[in-house]
């Protein structure tokens, strides 16, 4: 098992969003970076743990439990000619892009990124570090039972 943190605009899909969607599943797609899309391709398999991070908002930070759904799968968007993740290079017979379904486990107690700063456990997890901005990296068993144990806590 693997554990994943991927962000999310809260505007285009938050947490509330997965909860409230059939099943409390949703396709993660639009992914549009090679290293991102790597991961959930090569890497990412269903089971495996995610945190649910809110990005690109007034207070960046964790906002639940989910797990990966599904494997990887062609994401749609990339063919959807003038949508905003359409991809003139993808075909169908070759597509570029993938998506996998995430699942909502639990909603944690909204775990902000300031507050991920000061803990040292958390203190090599790479959404931490100088320049990463990639939307979906892994995390290590000992980060996932350390920020889960956080968001378990009572506000």
């Amino acid at each position: 098992m693997a554990y994943w943190l991927m962000k999310s605009e809260p505007d285009e899909i938050s947490f509330d969003d997965v909860l409230a969607a059939p099943g409390q599943t949703v396709a993660w797609f639009g992914v549009r970076n090679y290293q991102a899309r790597n991961f959930m391709r090569d890497q990412m398999a269903p089971g495996d743990g995610v945190l649910f991070y809110h990005s690109s908002c007034a207070e960046p930070g964790v906002a639940g439990i989910a797990e990966v759904a599904s494997s990887a799968y062609p994401d749609a968007a990339q063919f959807e000619q003038g949508g905003k993740y359409f991809d003139p290079k993808s075909t169908p017979a070759a597509p570029r892009w993938v998506a996998v379904d995430v699942h909502a486990l639990e909603r944690g107690s909204y775990l902000p990124l300031a507050e991920m700063r000061t803990m040292p456990a958390l203190e090599d997890m790479v959404l931490l570090q100088k320049g990463s901005r990639l939307s979906i990296s892994p995390i290590t068993a000992a980060q996932w039972r350390t920020i889960v144990k956080r968001l378990r806590q009572p506000a």
